[in-house]
């Protein structure tokens, strides 16, 4: 039995981790870089140690430090979570030498899935099906692109070393092919420092669907049924879900025992996940799918698989590591559908560029029987820019996925967080999207809906609500209810009607609100919204609603901040501003100059003083909390200054370029 264990990661894996060890009987140590000292996890170990400054390449990934900080602790185990040096073979191998336990596979199976083109290799010679691609050792890239064309486009360029979404790119034609790999390249050298790539045809309306599977020291191997990450963005996992939509019996046979095939070809013991690209265009089929990649780890979405098994997979982890044995295949089943969201701190209006900073209000919906909530964050903490910008795993459990969609929903109306963006709306928006509910899905889901799934700036309603709060709403609705009462100018021959100006995000907002009774037009800018039987109640701190909006039921929290009014509703977050014409005139002005929207490092400045630019274009490319963000163009013209250069750093609100005043086509 592991005695002491160590957690080798940070945020909510960690306290993830530490949950499960503790009601074990485990006592848990902790690492943290300068940027974490009071981080959740940290406070919730029986020991913590400090590991060195906040990038992860001085702290998190130095495994020296984690082994050191092992000895010093006395742990007999480690566990990585996922990312950092969890598939890290030489760590593994690190923790071996030193008679530590790795919470994780041998070195030899992470070494054999860790570069896709061996592994595909090796898939094929245990029968598992593989996507028809070129998986060669000759990188020159005139050769790649001979190798994209006899495939047949569209394509994806694949880092050998990728995970996570990192060194993937997916081409559509002949001419982009070129400027994809050198990027695909660039970012697989700086995350895995490795550039090799492979290369794989595109899978025209295609599912990811993966197997998770344990294996034990004794060579059994079972699997604990199928999960569907279909919703993604560039790759990332948006939406997870288990089992799999559409699953028939005879695919899930099929797909879990190559999936198990799979894992014996390396000797696999621990939790693994082996990932399919399925064909979604219709039907699911026992010859339609291929072997992607296995992750040799804990899985993030792990949660969905625990909601309908019942099993603790942490818990099988840590009792496999210490000698244990897996379960009998015949005594893990399925019970009813779960879903799993992930709450990043990113603004879906801004092209998902991640938000950083303090996490003033911090308010997630409670975990308990159907609803769970992971985290590793809270209120008065901060998003730092250094680490992935997660906030919480969002996870509902019900009889039936339409049930366990809807919950999910109900999960994120409770939600509020201020003043970090987040996807929270964007969240929602897919999990009630009509094509989802039906089942209509593939990795494209979110690519081809976009406009559909990302929220407006402002609504009428959010400005509605508001309006009631700031010209305090009790006198007002006792207005509409009887107009005689009011006094604000209502006339015998006028409409009783209210109106109100707020800046939102630098942009000017006008709501007008024409009562008739308790019925609500409301009116901003040319949309026009109606709200039925408003019920209004005093928090603590503001204002509660619940109106009938547009004939669906709503529910929103309005209170004063210093920014401000701030409501929350479904999960967005929007703070409606007194209004100033300064600094709407200095908004319309900075039309012609590109700022960081983050702290980063410039990788690539594809532009230089002279050039005409089109609106969209790529100007510059920044680096920031492990991706590459492309910022562009806000209009057409020509470029009047160019204040960095690839390799610098930069700070938010930098300005990087400039473009040259518009000039009038008349004069």
């Amino acid at each position: 039995m592991i005695k002491t264990l160590l957690i080798a990661n940070r945020g909510e894996i960690a306290c993830r981790v530490m949950r499960t060890a503790q009601r074990m009987g485990i006592r848990t140590v902790a690492v943290y870089s300068e940027a974490d000292a009071d981080a959740p996890h940290v406070r919730m170990a029986d020991m913590a140690v400090a590991i060195g400054p906040a990038p992860a390449a001085e702290s998190y990934l130095v495994a020296d430090k984690i082994i050191a900080a092992a000895k010093e602790t006395g742990a007999d185990a480690i566990h990585p979570g996922y990312g950092f040096l969890s598939e890290n073979a030489a760590f593994a191998e690190a923790c071996a030498a030193n008679d530590i336990i790795f919470v994780g596979p041998p070195a030899s199976a992470i070494r054999a899935m860790g570069l896709k083109d061996r592994a595909k290799a090796l898939m094929e010679e245990a029968g598992v099906p593989v996507t028809p691609g070129y998986h060669g050792d000759n990188q020159d890239p005139e050769l790649l692109a001979e190798a994209a064309d006899a495939i047949g486009y569209p394509v994806l360029i694949k880092a050998v070393a990728g995970g996570g979404g990192k060194g993937m790119r997916k081409v559509e034609k002949a001419e982009d092919f070129a400027a994809a790999l050198e990027s695909c390249k660039r970012e697989a050298s700086k995350s895995f420092g490795d550039d090799r790539v492979l290369i794989e045809k595109f899978i025209v309306n295609p599912r990811h669907i993966e197997v998770q599977v344990f294996g034990d020291s004794r060579g059994r191997v079972v699997h604990m049924f199928e999960r569907d990450c279909s919703l993604q963005r560039r790759h990332q996992k948006v939406i997870e879900e288990a089992p799999a939509p559409g699953m028939t019996p005879g695919v899930r046979a099929a797909m879990c025992s190559a999936a198990i095939n799979a894992a014996r070809a390396v000797d696999y013991v621990g939790a693994g996940t082996v990932e399919f690209i399925v064909d979604g265009s219709g039907p699911l089929r026992e010859d339609g799918f291929f072997f992607m990649e296995m992750n040799t780890r804990l899985q993030v979405e792990h949660p969905v698989t625990e909601m309908v098994t019942g099993l603790d997979l942490v818990e099988l982890q840590l009792k496999i590591a210490a000698g244990g044995s897996v379960p009998e295949q015949d005594s893990i089943h399925l019970s009813g559908h779960a879903m799993e969201a992930r709450l990043y701190a990113e603004d879906p209006a801004g092209g998902f560029l991640p938000s950083t900073g303090p996490l003033h209000r911090l308010d997630l919906p409670a975990s308990g029987g159907p609803l769970r909530v992971d985290t590793g964050v809270e209120e008065g903490g901060e998003v730092s820019l250094h680490y992935d910008p997660m906030i919480a795993k969002l996870i509902a459990h019900a009889p039936t996925r339409r049930e366990a969609a809807l919950r999910l929903a109900g999960m994120i109306d409770d939600l509020v967080v201020w003043p970090v963006k987040t996807n929270a709306g964007f969240l929602r928006r897919a999990a009630v999207n009509p094509d989802f509910l039906d089942e209509r899905l593939s990795t494209g889901f979110i690519e081809e809906r976009i406009d559909d799934l990302i929220p407006p700036a402002v609504r009428p309603a959010d400005a509605a609500f508001a309006t009631l709060a700031v010209l305090d709403l009790r006198p007002v609705i006792a207005a509409a209810l009887d107009p005689f009462d009011a006094a604000d100018g209502w006339r015998l021959n006028g409409d009783p009607h209210l109106s109100c100006r707020f800046e939102v995000g630098g942009e000017p907002v006008e709501a007008v609100l024409k009562l008739d009774g308790e019925r609500i037009e409301v009116c901003t800018g040319d949309v026009v919204s109606v709200l039925e039987g408003l019920e209004v109640g005093d928090t603590f701190e503001g204002y509660s609603f619940e109106a009938v909006v547009d004939g669906e039921r709503i529910v929103a929290h309005c209170e004063a901040v210093d920014d401000g009014m701030l409501l929350a509703c479904r999960g967005r977050v929007t703070v409606f501003a007194e209004p100033h014409p300064e600094a709407l005139a200095d908004a319309a002005e900075a039309g012609g100059v590109i700022k960081a929207p983050m702290p980063g490092k410039v990788l690539a400045v594809n532009i230089k003083p002279g050039d005409s630019v089109t609106k969209g274009q790529a100007l510059v490319v920044l680096e920031a909390m492990k991706m590459e963000h492309a910022l562009t163009a806000p209009r057409d013209g020509v470029i009047a200054e160019v204040s960095v250069e690839a390799g610098g750093q930069v700070g938010e609100g930098d300005i990087l370029v400039t473009l040259a005043e518009e000039v009038d086509a008349a004069a």
